[in-house]
């Protein structure tokens, strides 16, 4: 496992510095003859790829979380309406026009997903039932996407339309220092939460009758997840809009190398995360295309065809553990 980790971290200290000199205009370190380039590494490239990390390694975390509580291989961090409710707090700011000052459209977004982490709690959290929880997730994100395409169908404006619009599709463009200060802290206090539900995740392997027996406390469990998946998605969605797919993806793909226990799972699928999420807007800025990729649809680009060939994987499987345990 350390080894693992140790290959993660060596990766993004590779691709960072290289994330830095990609773009629309590439940067020679070794004869920097761009027009202000310190401006350009400083003040855009830098925050844009911290954001990257702290958005991809949230998303990463609470995917490995997920998928070990719900038993699950399919569950992705969407699933517990954290991010739907999260944009929906957002594009209310859109559609009130509130979104002009500098920390309504963040300060909304985390509204959502408080919001959602405490309806969520009032349904699910007295059972401690996985299907009633998984059921709460999905009724929460049902009526966040109904009440998105409400807004989006009565927007004010063609103006707040289109930023609505243009905001969901998920992206890091114009981001800086300002978005970085507001997700990194929340997304590594939302990742120690998920860690710290590690050993009850762990329990739960042998199913939640046994994991009673040796001591967990589901109710301790699901408020660490409630916690620490609302702070890592509703952190990442606050600055960057909906960016799909990364939970599901990255821990089918460090699982093989891992001892598959769910609390060993976490750390590595968040630095994977960070390291697919900047390689990700590293491929949006350099394509030739008229205006930039947004990252959003680049990852579902690549999600939708991964969560296709899962399924039919796990199709062709005599269960549907998806090597979970």
């Amino acid at each position: 496992m350390t080894r693992l980790n140790l290959t993660l971290l060596a990766a993004l200290i590779l691709a960072v510095p290289l994330s830095l000199l990609a773009g629309k205009v590439w940067i020679d370190p070794f004869h920097p003859a761009v027009p202000n380039a310190g401006v350009i590494l400083l003040e855009l490239r830098l925050p844009r790829a911290l954001l990257t990390l702290a958005i991809g390694a949230g998303l990463g975390g609470a995917g490995a979380a997920m998928q070990g509580y719900l038993r699950n291989p399919l569950a992705d961090p969407g699933l517990f309406g954290i991010a739907p409710a999260a944009a929906l707090g957002a594009v209310f700011a859109f559609w009130t026009g509130l979104s002009a000052a500098a920390w309504t459209l963040p300060l909304f977004a985390l509204i959502g997903a408080g919001g959602a982490m405490a309806l969520l709690g009032l349904i699910a959290g007295r059972s401690g039932g996985v299907a009633l929880f998984t059921l709460a997730g999905m009724m929460i994100a049902s009526l966040a996407g109904a009440l998105m395409s409400l807004a989006i169908s009565l927007s004010p404006t063609a103006f707040a339309l289109s930023e609505i619009v243009t905001w969901l599709m998920g992206a890091l463009t114009d981001r800086g220092w300002h978005e970085v200060w507001i997700c990194a802290p929340l997304t590594l206090a939302g990742l120690a939460a998920l860690r710290a539900a590690g050993p009850g995740l762990d329990a739960l392997i042998l199913g939640a009758t046994a994991a009673r027996s040796l001591g967990l406390d589901p109710r301790r469990l699901q408020a660490l997840l409630i916690a620490g998946v609302g702070l890592t998605v509703g952190s990442g969605v606050a600055v960057a809009g909906i960016v799909g797919f990364v939970g599901l993806i990255v821990p089918h793909l460090v699982r093989p190398f891992t001892d598959r226990r769910p609390s060993r799972l976490i750390v590595p699928s968040a630095l994977a995360g960070a390291l697919l999420v900047l390689v990700a807007d590293c491929l949006c800025r350099v394509l030739p295309l008229v205006s930039e990729l947004r990252l959003g649809i680049a990852l579902s680009l690549v999600g939708a065809p991964f969560f296709l060939a899962l399924l039919l994987r796990l199709r062709r499987s005599p269960t549907l553990d998806g090597g979970l345990a």
